[in-house]
């Protein structure tokens, strides 16, 4: 069951980056065709995030009430939908509003699979798992980047987000089908068995008691978790929405060829989110440290991105700059994986609130991002500046880490 599970929502994950990050490469022809500036595009963003955001504890309702299996399944289709749809704009403001909704729409996936593997991996290898989706998300938006780049020009930016849309809607029918749900038995020698259950939070949640947000919200650690994830997570976006426009502005690089080289980053981001995850679980099982194997690594990882992003503001050329940023990629993704593994530590048996509050706060952080790059750069004409915000934002989550540590669930478990 494990990896049958983990195998559908890396798939998941896949679709969803290469679906959310569709609108980064051709933002030029976007910008031309609807009389939009990079301002209006970082709003667009925006509202992206901010749906998304927004909706994260509305979606784990959303799963309780429905279940992970049939909520996944309606989200997805949702989302498909909606990235086709987009195409069909032809004003800031439909833009806005449809790209708005996707993000809504996207807004239960990683509730659904944090809850999912949470209830069905044992903690030494929950960074794994987690790792695995990392690398998935990187993988989906490095394909969405390089895909992206080699079809726009024979085809048009909204042909694109049509074709995008397919593999979503066909993913959520194989879910439906080849995932059995937890009352199909297994007949095995006359008596009916499930060998594979599925995780406790499968099937629509009985009524438990209410979350204390009282605690949740002004715990110590937790605001750290928080703050972090609205850097770090900011400073990734960095790979969905400006990064290759950066290429074709900065270092004169062809819309194609951005869409290539941006894809780089993103590769070296899945190796990251892979070896965070393994790193960060064998440190656990050999020395049994959380503050060393969760928050250590990230913290070191956060450092490092700072410190890349510094020497890669000062790249002369294209080749050095997306090198540097590829290193900064593969801490950052690393990284996150002990942020995800740590909301599982703080959540105990309440994972959904804990860490949909954390990855609100992370996509509020990746909405601002866009916004404000295209907000200065509108002003300036400086695209460097990017980079510069993306490593002071991991500086500030290096910071959080440092003195982040949680010695256990936020709430009190049930007996």
């Amino acid at each position: 069951m494990k990896i049958n599970l983990l195998s559908f929502l890396c798939a998941a994950t896949v679709i969803a980056y290469l679906q959310r990050s569709a609108l980064s490469v051709p933002s030029k022809q976007i910008e031309a065709d609807l009389a939009l500036s990079p301002h209006h595009l970082g709003l667009v963003w925006l509202a992206w995030y901010a749906g998304y955001a927004a909706f994260q504890i509305p979606a784990g309702v959303v799963a309780d009430r429905l279940g992970s299996k049939r909520a996944l399944i309606a989200f997805a289709v949702l989302w498909s939908v909606l990235t086709a749809v987009t195409g069909a704009a032809t004003n800031f403001t439909e833009l806005w509003v449809y790209w708005g909704a996707m993000g809504i729409a996207q807004a239960g996936i990683f509730v659904c699979a944090t809850k999912a593997i949470s209830a069905t991996f044992p903690k030494t290898e929950q960074a794994l798992a987690s790792g695995a989706l990392a690398c998935c998300m990187a993988g989906g938006a490095a394909l969405s980047q390089y895909v992206t780049g080699k079809l726009l020009g024979p085809r048009s930016w909204p042909e694109i987000l049509a074709l995008y849309m397919v593999p979503g809607l066909v993913w959520a029918l194989a879910f439906a089908y080849l995932v059995p749900p937890p009352d199909a038995p297994l007949v095995l020698g006359g008596a009916a068995k499930d060998p594979n259950p599925p995780p406790d939070d499968w099937e629509p949640s009985p009524t438990v008691a209410p979350v204390p947000w009282g605690r949740l919200l002004t715990d110590r650690n937790m605001i750290l978790l928080c703050t972090q994830q609205f850097m770090r997570a900011g400073a990734v976006a960095l790979f969905f929405t400006w990064f290759p426009r950066y290429l074709q502005e900065t270092k004169g690089v062809s819309v194609a060829g951005s869409g290539a080289m941006a894809a780089w980053p993103l590769v070296a981001g899945m190796l990251g989110g892979l070896l965070g995850g393994t790193i960060a679980d064998v440190l656990l099982a050999r020395t049994g440290r959380a503050r060393l194997s969760r928050q250590g690594v990230a913290g070191v990882c956060c450092a490092m991105c700072a410190l890349v992003a510094l020497a890669a503001y000062r790249a002369e050329t294209a080749e050095t700059a997306v090198a540097l940023i590829c290193v900064a990629a593969f801490c950052g993704y690393a990284s996150g994986v002990s942020a995800y593994a740590t909301a599982m530590t703080m959540g105990g048996t309440r994972v959904a609130p804990v860490f949909a509050t954390m990855n609100m706060n992370g996509n509020i952080g990746a909405g601002l991002f866009p916004f404000v790059v295209g907000r200065v750069v509108t002003e300036t004409g400086n695209w460097n500046l990017a980079i510069l915000l993306f490593g002071l934002m991991f500086a500030v989550a290096a910071a959080c880490w440092a003195v982040l540590n949680p010695k256990g669930p936020l709430f009190e478990e049930p007996k």
